[in-house]
């Protein structure tokens, strides 16, 4: 994520869950005259931080204050792909790869 001059992000806490193997880091975003930052910048800018692949970072909530550009963000940060695998939620996943589900049926 190339951090523009009207956006900032920082680092507001960072907690160590050594029984699910990952990081649990929470960001907070300034993005004035944005819109919410998506979630495969964040996890880019993440990765880039933390010097880790991109595919053990995962945002699992971004949450914008009503009326201000500034957004609270929550990642999991993964020992590895395996752990992640087993341990995240499958809609999480999804949401942070961007694979659609492929619709049965007559088409």
């Amino acid at each position: 994520m190339s951090v523009a001059e009207n956006e900032a992000i920082r680092v507001i806490e960072v907690k160590e869950n050594p029984l699910l193997r990952r990081k649990e880091v929470k960001l907070r975003v300034d993005h004035f005259g944005k819109g919410t930052p998506r979630r495969n910048e964040i996890r880019e800018y993440v990765a880039k931080l933390y010097n880790v692949p991109v595919d053990v970072v995962f945002v699992v909530k971004i949450k914008t204050e009503y009326g201000m550009n500034i957004s609270t963000v929550t990642v999991h940060v993964y020992e590895s792909r395996e752990r992640a695998l087993e341990i995240e939620s499958e809609y999480i996943i999804i949401r942070n790869e961007g694979k659609k589900e492929e619709k049965g049926g007559n088409q």
